[in-house]
């Protein structure tokens, strides 16, 4: 016998705590955010708590303007040491380049510079040291502005292979330094020197330091050349050496005449570990461009783009920046 059940005893239907999963591939419509039946596990994670907002550190007053200062102050360091050491050695070989085609020319045309009042700065010499690989063109005169394009020839004494004491001052540590090995010449070393009057070749007799014994002098007719550079104690100490290295070299053969005409004294600038002092009023002018170029620039750059402003101003910040470095540097000693 069946027993129909009666709606008061019908069994209420409850709906399961787990919606059922979607078909594969379903997604729901946009705009619709469907519950993700991934259980966390473990407990939930605290909010986290905002982080109030770090206090600003006031910058002492003055300060942008010392940082800015220093900044420039190592700028210039750098670029003076630069300039000094890398730049005014490729200064000195372009200028020794421009010199050897004038000497060239003057030797083949025969004009070559003999004696008498020569102009400072004219080449007058070949110099070679085959042991050092030593080839330098030595131009006329011993100012600081001088021996930064090659040895110079102190005006005062005669020109190579004539009659007397020659003396050829050269830079032993900056720009270029071409006599930085010369003490390391031993006695029997040949150097060779090419005028206009010829050919000489010189033996090396000693080198000697300032307060040695002086050589003996010389029998009438003959020659000695004087190499004369300075000796450093470490690589900066070639800003202001202290020591004066000479060597000494007798011709070997017979000298030239000497025309009459050459300077009995040569100015105090033009002397061994001096300083060119008449620069110091170009280089106050070299420096008040140099600020004016500066100050231009940063104007500029209110009205037009600080990458314009540069672009347009470096070139001349550079130009009067080595126009000044230059002039500055010849206050140092010639033979630095």
């Amino acid at each position: 016998m069946t027993t129909v059940a009666t709606p008061e005893q019908e069994i209420p239907f409850v709906p399961s705590k787990r919606p059922p999963r979607p078909p594969r591939g379903w997604k729901p419509p946009r705009g619709v955010s469907v519950p993700s039946s991934r259980k966390r596990k473990g407990p939930g994670r605290p909010p986290r708590l905002p982080v109030p907002p770090r206090p600003k550190r006031e910058a002492a007053p003055g300060s942008a303007v010392i940082a800015t200062a220093l900044l420039a102050l190592a700028g210039l360091c750098v670029w003076a040491l630069l300039q000094l050491f890398v730049l005014g050695g490729v200064a000195e070989a372009r200028s020794q380049a421009d010199l050897r085609d004038q000497l060239r020319l003057s030797l083949s045309a025969q004009t070559a510079p003999l004696g008498g009042l020569i102009d400072p700065g004219a080449p007058v010499a070949l110099l070679e040291i085959p042991t050092l690989g030593l080839e330098q063109v030595v131009v006329e005169g011993t100012a600081s502005g001088d021996t930064m394009a090659g040895p110079g020839h102190v005006r005062s004494s005669p020109l190579p292979g004539q009659p007397g004491v020659s003396q050829i001052l050269g830079r032993s540590g900056t720009y270029g330094g071409p006599f930085r090995s010369i003490e390391t010449l031993r006695a029997g070393d040949g150097i060779r020197v090419t005028t206009g009057q010829g050919v000489f070749v010189y033996r090396v007799d000693r080198v000697r330091r300032a307060g040695d014994p002086l050589p003996v002098p010389l029998a009438s007719g003959t020659s000695r050349l004087t190499l004369v550079t300075a000796e450093p104690d470490g690589v900066l100490g070639a800003l202001r050496p202290t020591q004066t290295v000479y060597v000494d070299a007798t011709l070997q053969g017979d000298t030239v005449g000497a025309p009459s005409g050459r300077p009995a004294a040569v100015p105090a600038a033009e002397r061994p570990m001096a300083a060119d002092t008449s620069a110091l009023p170009v280089l106050v002018l070299a420096v008040q461009a140099l600020l004016a170029t500066v100050v231009c620039i940063g104007l500029a750059r209110r009205w037009v783009p600080s990458r314009v402003a540069w672009v347009l101003g470096v070139p001349v910040l550079l130009v009067f920046l080595w126009l000044t470095s230059e002039l500055a540097f010849r206050l140092l000693p010639n033979i630095a």
